[in-house]
């Protein structure tokens, strides 16, 4: 279901017997010269619709532009200060809270926004309000992902490259994907970026002069299907779990016995 489909009356005869709800992240940033800015934001809700539409769950609309100053470098990135990204998503997720949703997965698809979002989740979370938790879809597939491609990376590789193919293959620049390799970084471990353990990088150019980072040559549409499929199902199976814990599970655990000044007179 989602959401900005839906009338108030619908969505009132969902809150009524649901609490659940399915919110999508990614970025507007660059990936390479032969996958869109909208890379992140695509494969974030492509995965929510999928899921949602799976399980009846309610989808929200996508938040389209993340975490991202690393990346800033490059032509048409576009990125938020953590601080204000955090407090949106907070107040993104409170506005939930007040019309009934009392659980919900961010569906995303950038690193960038992975420690800001579970910090968003620690802080309602101690507020005992909303259980949030925040999804990476790659993660939840980790041994797929290896086995499928050879040579991975963690921006516009073989995996986000298979993941567009699967969602708008019209929009993957086939004729530049030997160019993403070639004129980027396949392995991060040749990147002599590391220096005596310290990372000396903070930025996608330090390592990489077109932004990627991988070998997006190594995607055909049946890996880009089994790979889109089977994180979908991570996170249907991660939306169905959800549902079936009480709230109180959830929550956090009350101070243990004894109570603070349970024995102090009054």
């Amino acid at each position: 279901m989602y959401l900005a489909d839906r009338t108030w009356p619908e969505l009132g005869s969902y809150v009524a017997e649901e609490s659940v709800a399915v919110v999508p992240l990614g970025s507007t940033e660059q990936h390479g010269p032969h996958l869109p800015l909208a890379t992140d934001h695509l494969i974030a809700e492509a995965l929510a619709a999928a899921a949602a539409d799976r399980t009846g769950f309610l989808r929200t609309p996508t938040i389209n532009i993340g975490v991202s100053p690393h990346h800033r470098q490059f032509h048409g990135t576009m990125w938020v200060d953590p601080p204000e990204f955090r407090d949106y998503v907070e107040s993104f997720t409170r506005n939930l809270a007040y019309h009934g949703v009392d659980r919900v997965v961010y569906v995303n698809a950038h690193g960038g926004n992975v420690e800001h979002l579970r910090e968003v989740g620690r802080r309602l979370y101690k507020d005992g309000e909303v259980y949030a938790v925040e999804w990476m879809w790659d993660e939840s597939i980790p041994g797929l992902v290896n086995d499928l491609f050879e040579r991975n990376g963690p921006h516009a590789g073989p995996k986000e490259t298979a993941m567009i193919t699967h969602i708008a293959p019209e929009l993957v620049r086939e004729e530049k994907l030997e160019e993403a390799r070639d004129e980027g970084l396949v392995n991060l471990r040749d990147a002599e970026t590391v220096v005596h353990g310290a990372r000396t990088y903070y930025d996608a150019a330090d390592n990489s002069r077109n932004g990627a980072f991988g070998d997006p040559t190594d995607v055909t549409p049946e890996k880009a299907a089994e790979l889109f499929e089977a994180a979908a199902d991570q996170l249907v199976q991660l939306l169905e779990w959800l549902d079936a814990q009480r709230i109180e599970d959830l929550l956090p655990e009350p101070h243990v016995d004894p109570q603070p000044g349970s024995r102090r007179e009054r």
